[in-house]
C-alpha cells in the first residue's frame, strides 16, 4: 500500500513548514516529514530577528535587504502574537565607521522599506540624555536608533505547520526519508518513523528543504552527487541575566567589523549574539565553543559599564546556517536563498539552498509557484494577504488582554500575558472549559501547567520535555533539573503512545 500526495516536503524547519502551508492553501495535498522535532535545529537557533539586515548594506545586498524589509511587515501582520516591533540603539564608534556612513546607511535602510514600513524612522540620540545610554560607558555620547522586528522563531515554524495541517497537510515529526526514487514519473519514497516502521509514499513532487542536511540528502538518499555547494556556518548565542532596565536592544560594532546584538529576552534576561564560524561537523551536535562565548562577552563588555564574564552565561545555543558557498569569510557569505528545480528524471525535485527566517514566506511562495507550474496547474499565491497564522487573528494586543481579564479574572496576569505572546487567540482552545486555576491541573514549575502541556502534545506535535521547554516555550530557563524530569515523567506516563512512535494526524492537529 502507498500513500499518495502531490508534494512530499522533507524538512520541518521554517522553509519546509512555509512551503507546506503555502501548498496546502492552494489545494495541493502535502506530506511533510521531519527527522526530529519541528524547528529542532537552525530554525530555533536564530537571533530571533525579522529584519532587513543592516550590515548587509555594506556587502551591497540591496535586493536581499529590500525583500527582507517587505517581509518584515508581512510577518508582523500575520503573527502579531509572536512578533512585534523593537527599537535598536547603535552607539557610535568613530574609528570603526564615520557618522556620515552610519547616517547614510540608516537612511538607505529606511528608504528600502518605503511603501511597506509601519515602523518608526531612524534618528540620532544623545546617549548622555537617552535611557539607553545609562548602562553604557561614559565614552559613548552619540548614537542612532532604528526599528526592526522580533519573532519567536520556533513558534513561527510550529504555527506554519499547524496552519498547513488545518488545511489538510500531513505533518510527520521524528520521521526520516530514508530512500526516494522516480518510477514512471512519480517519486516513490520510504519514510521511517520513530518506531522503525517504513511507510511508502508516492508524490508528484519532492522538496528538499533539509537545511544543513540538503547536500547529504541529495548525495546519500537520492544518489545525486552534483549539486550546489552549501557552506555550513555556525552561529552561537549566549543568554545572560538582564543587563539593562529598558526595552531597547543594542547593535554593537566590533573591531573586526562584525556586529553583535544585545536584546531584551524573556523579561529577565539579555540575549547576545551571534558568531559566524565555518562548521564541518554534524549539524545535530553543534554547540558553542569557549572562544565564541568569550568573543560575545568581550563584545558587550566593550560597551557596557559593567563587564560580562563567561561564568555569567545562564544558557547558550548554537545553530548551523546552510548558506550558498560563494567564497570569502563566513560573515560575508550571502543570506539569500536559491531554489533549484530539477526535472531531469521525469518527476520534479525542488532543492532549497540558503535563506534566512525573515524571508521564509517569500521563499515558500516562490517555491510553490515553481511547483504548480511544473505540475501544469494555475493556483494563485495567497500567503502575503491571506489569513494570519493560528492565534494571530487580532489587531490590538492590549485590548485583547483587557478582554481576557474580564473573561478569566482568575488567570494570573503574568501567565495570561505569556500565553498571549505564545498562543494568541488559541489560548481559548488551550483553556477549554477551565473555570479556575485548579482546572489547569498540576503545576510543573515556572507557570507551566498540565493543561498547557496537554495542548502542546495534542495540537503542536510536542513529544518530549525539551520540545516544550526550549522550543514551544523558553521555560527551560526558569526550571531546575527536578522540574524538567517531573515533566518528562508526566509525558511518559500520560502519553505512552508517543514513546511507541504514534504521531498526530492532520485531523488530530486540527481538532
Amino acid at each position: 500500500m502507498h500513500d499518495d500526495t502531490d508534494i512530499l516536503v522533507v524538512g520541518g524547519g521554517v522553509n519546509g513548514a512555509g512551503i507546506a502551508r503555502d501548498a496546502a492553501g492552494r489545494g495541493l495535498s502535502v506530506t511533510l516529514c521531519e527527522q526530529d522535532d519541528l524547528a529542532a535545529h537552525t530554525s530555533s537557533a536564530s537571533t530571533k530577528l525579522i529584519h532587513g539586515g543592516l550590515r548587509y548594506l555594506e556587502q551591497y545586498e540591496f535586493r536581499l535587504v529590500a525583500k527582507a524589509l517587505a517581509e518584515r511587515e508581512v510577518i508582523l501582520r500575520l503573527a502579531p502574537h509572536i512578533s512585534w516591533p523593537m527599537m535598536f540603539v547603535l552607539p557610535h564608534e568613530s574609528h570603526l565607521r564615520p557618522v556620515w556612513m552610519i547616517r547614510l546607511g540608516l537612511l538607505l535602510y529606511d528608504s528600502l522599506g518605503a511603501g511597506h514600513r509601519t515602523l518608526a524612522d531612524s534618528h540620532a540620540v544623545d546617549l548622555r540624555q537617552h535611557v539607553s545610554g545609562v548602562p553604557l560607558k561614559d565614552s559613548y555620547s552619540r548614537g542612532f536608533v532604528y526599528s526592526d522586528g522580533w519573532v519567536q522563531d520556533a513558534r513561527l515554524v510550529v504555527l506554519n505547520a499547524m496552519d498547513a495541517a488545518h488545511r489538510g497537510a500531513d505533518i510527520r515529526v521524528h520521521t526520516r526519508c530514508v530512500a526516494a526514487e522516480v518510477e514512471q514519473g512519480v517519486w516513490h519514497a520510504q519514510l521511517q518513523g520513530p518506531d522503525g516502521e517504513l511507510r511508502s509514499v508516492r508524490a508528484k513532487v519532492l522538496v528538499n528543504a533539509c537545511g544543513p542536511w540538503a547536500g547529504p540528502f541529495l548525495s546519500d538518499v537520492l544518489g545525486r552527487c552534483e549539486h550546489a555547494q552549501v557552506r555550513l556556518v555556525k552561529g552561537s548565542h549566549i543568554v545572560l541575566p538582564r543587563l539593562f532596565d529598558h526595552d531597547y536592544a543594542y547593535l554593537f560594532q566590533q573591531p573586526d567589523r562584525r556586529v553583535v546584538f544585545a536584546i531584551p529576552y524573556e523579561t529577565d534576561y539579555t540575549l547576545v549574539g551571534t558568531t559566524d564560524v565555518d562548521y564541518r561537523a554534524d549539524p545535530a551536535s553543534v554547540h558553542i565553543e569557549a572562544d565564541e562565548a568569550h568573543y560575545l562577552c568581550d563584545a558587550v563588555s566593550r560597551y557596557f559599564k559593567r563587564p560580562v564574564r563567561a561564568e555569567d552565561v545562564i544558557w547558550s545555543y548554537s545553530g548551523v546556517r546552510p548558506l550558498l558557498d560563494e567564497g570569502g569569510d563566513a560573515a560575508s557569505v550571502s543570506r539569500d536563498y536559491r531554489l533549484e528545480l530539477d526535472e531531469r528524471q521525469g518527476a520534479p525535485l525542488l532543492n532549497v539552498f540558503g535563506g534566512k527566517i525573515t524571508t521564509y514566506r517569500r521563499l515558500g511562495e516562490e517555491a510553490v509557484d515553481s511547483l504548480t507550474r511544473a505540475l501544469g496547474l494555475e493556483r494563485a499565491a495567497w500567503t502575503a494577504s491571506g489569513d494570519p497564522l493560528p492565534g494571530g487573528d487580532f489587531v490590538d494586543a492590549e485590548r485583547l488582554m483587557a478582554t481576557w481579564v474580564q473573561r478569566w479574572p482568575w488567570l494570573p496576569v503574568a501567565l495570561a500575558y505569556r500565553w498571549l505572546r505564545h498562543y494568541g487567540t488559541c489560548t481559548a482552545a488551550l483553556l477549554g472549559t477551565a473555570a479556575g486555576l485548579a482546572d489547569l491541573g498540576q503545576h510543573f514549575g515556572a507557570g507551566l501547567y498540565q493543561r498547557e502541556v496537554d495542548y502542546l502534545v495534542r495540537h503542536e506535535w510536542a513529544r518530549a520535555s525539551e520540545d516544550i521547554l526550549w522550543r514551544r516555550t523558553k521555560l527551560g530557563l526558569r526550571m531546575n533539573d527536578d522540574q524538567r524530569m517531573h515533566l518528562q515523567a508526566y509525558l511518559d506516563m500520560t502519553y505512552p503512545a508517543l514513546a511507541r512512535g504514534s504521531l498526530l494526524s492532520a485531523a488530530e492537529a486540527s481538532a
